[in-house]
């Protein structure tokens, strides 16, 4: 059985920044109340020309040129986003046309926030049953985009911003080692945007009711996440054969840094095994761990040997996490130019839709 070996990282996030000074220019708060209560600075916003899928490429060809995989190598893509850009298609199509990953599948995953350890689990699993080789993980979010600006309990927390990973087959131990997934339906009111889908098409009322926007009880959200960050975290330590010793860096969901302080009191960790850059990013839901795995590797704090564990909540309500030991990319030979592979994917993707055009006119006249 062939190990899922995570060989290639990329993040990308918008230039603008919001700062909670800014904040306090249009809502009623300020930066000592938002740093105390979540740890938050500043967050990065969406340009109006920035979506899930243009993020999402743009953090996939770095990791593709991390592992030296070309899109073509690709087997499937599996995107995770709490704000796909449409109910259908996926955004994952999306991204897969823009990297020209001409025989990959592709399809989105609505799990919130603990939507990346679920992914990384099921591109894991796959590339065990040995049906694929090759994977790519997406989180990819632009939040802003459901944030009431009046409402100052959510507008402070979230921001935009995608990771991506690639997984490949390799039969060399390490990689994934474990994953635990759990979901509790019953506390889905605790946090989600109420219109929108199918039971709340969107209408006059739903948009003046303001239900088209994220609703949250935070403190039903926050005591929920601080009795399953180091649950989980222990059950996928079991589940690998591994003690908390053993672990060197834990990468929690980046929600709220109290939340990951109680995680580690649960745990019985010092806050300095925890890796944490909410200051900066804000919550950025699926996306919140890559990045900070990324900004983590880039550092050189997450070294090849260290044993990992991904840990995150969200929405649903979903909980879960994730063990994993770092090996880094899968030694090969060249080099790939990403660039030549962007043209490449809008050349393939003005081709099809040309081809698709002239069948429909061919189409026609047959009828």
């Amino acid at each position: 059985m062939p190990y899922a070996h995570i060989t290639g990282w990329g993040m990308a996030v918008p230039e603008g920044v919001l700062t909670n000074d800014d904040l306090a220019k249009i809502v009623d708060t300020n930066d000592a109340w938002i740093r105390e209560r979540t740890g938050i600075r500043e967050r990065h916003i969406a340009k109006e020309n920035e979506f899930p899928s243009t993020l999402g490429v743009e953090a996939a060809f770095k990791a593709l040129k991390v592992a030296n995989v070309r899109p073509t190598e690709i087997d499937l893509i599996i995107c995770t986003t709490s704000s796909p850009e449409y109910l259908f298609p996926a955004t994952a199509c999306l991204i897969q046309d823009q990297l020209g990953a001409t025989k990959a599948g592709a399809f989105d995953l609505l799990a919130a926030c603990t939507g990346f350890i679920y992914a990384l689990n099921m591109a894991a699993q796959a590339i065990r049953s040995g049906s694929i080789k090759t994977a790519l993980v997406v989180g990819s979010e632009t939040l802003s985009r459901f944030i009431d600006w009046k409402d100052r309990g959510t507008c402070i927390l979230f921001g935009d911003g995608a990771g991506a990973f690639v997984l490949q087959a390799s039969d060399q131990p390490g990689g994934v080692l474990s994953a635990v997934m759990h979901s509790d339906g019953s506390g889905g009111d605790s946090l989600s945007i109420p219109a929108g889908g199918s039971r709340q098409p969107a209408t006059e009322s739903t948009v003046h009711a303001n239900k088209h926007y994220i609703q949250m009880d935070g403190k039903e959200v926050f005591r929920f996440a601080t009795r399953v960050m180091a649950s989980a975290t222990q059950e996928a330590l079991d589940a690998a054969g591994l003690t908390v010793d053993q672990i060197k860096w834990i990468i929690p969901h980046q929600a709220n840094i109290r939340i990951i302080d109680a995680a580690a009191r649960g745990l019985k960790l010092p806050m300095e095994r925890f890796i944490v850059n909410i200051d900066r990013y804000g919550n950025t839901s699926t996306a919140s761990i890559p990045i900070a795995m990324v900004e983590a590797i880039e550092k050189g704090q997450i070294k090849p040997g260290d044993k990992l564990v991904l840990v995150g909540f969200g929405a649903g309500l979903t909980w879960g996490a994730l063990t994993a030991e770092w090996t880094g990319p899968i030694p090969s030979k060249g080099h790939i130019r990403p660039e030549q592979y962007r043209l490449f994917g809008r050349l393939r993707s003005f081709v099809r839709r040309a081809i698709r055009f002239i069948e429909g006119l061919l189409y026609r006249r047959e009828l």
